[in-house]
């Protein structure tokens, strides 16, 4: 199937230097208003790229929970392939698509675990059946049918709900995030914010 022809003009905004936000966490939420006043379903999704320490990359899309000055903030499965290359590698990146808007955010940094009590203050603020899901699911691991999980779930009892020791929150701390905006001729905005000695260094980057 050949797409050459499968186009679209962007047109709806621009990104320029004397408009943007010195901050780029405060440049993201006002980014991620726009969101929320928009028609996006799931503004909150992104697509997490982690590798392992030889290199492999992989890609999946998950929920932000919180964000702000310390930085961007998950929940997940620990023993999940995710979680294991979080382990061996703690380099990630992030990458929000809103299409309504024509924009993408790519953020990059270190991540790490979140403490305990912060997950376990999540965990139980979900709806019992997310929270049992996390329990019954072995994230990542192979199972030999549909039916087999929803055995489990079926078997399991809610006075057992306890969050399990492999899952809890993570924290990417950014050390780069890039703000792009669609533009006519494919002459896209880029604006580029690097985190140099506790400063963010604005520069623009050609499309």
């Amino acid at each position: 199937m050949k797409l050459h022809h499968h186009r679209k003009t962007y047109d709806k905004a621009e990104l320029i230097e004397s408009t943007i936000l010195s901050n780029p966490i405060a440049q993201f939420r006002s980014w991620y208003q726009d969101t929320l006043d928009s028609e996006i379903l799931e503004a909150n999704a992104m697509t997490l790229a982690t590798a392992s320490n030889d290199g492999k990359p992989s890609a999946r899309i998950v929920l932000l929970k919180e964000f702000g000055e310390n930085g961007f903030v998950f929940y997940t499965n620990y023993s999940s392939r995710k979680g294991k290359e979080i382990e061996e590698n703690p380099q990630v990146e992030l990458l929000f698509f809103w299409d309504i808007l024509e924009r993408q955010v790519r953020i990059e940094g270190r991540i790490e675990k979140l403490p305990k009590a912060v997950s376990e203050e999540y965990f139980y603020s979900r709806p019992i059946e997310s929270q049992t899901g996390a329990i019954v699911s072995q994230q990542s691991t192979v199972i030999p049918s549909r039916e087999f999980l929803e055995q489990k779930l079926a078997d399991f009892k809610k006075e057992e709900i306890k969050m399990p020791d492999s899952w809890g929150g993570y924290l990417i701390i950014p050390f780069k995030i890039e703000f792009w905006q669609g533009r006519p001729s494919r002459l896209h905005d880029r604006i580029l914010y690097t985190l140099e000695q506790n400063q963010w260094k604005i520069e623009r980057l050609s499309p």
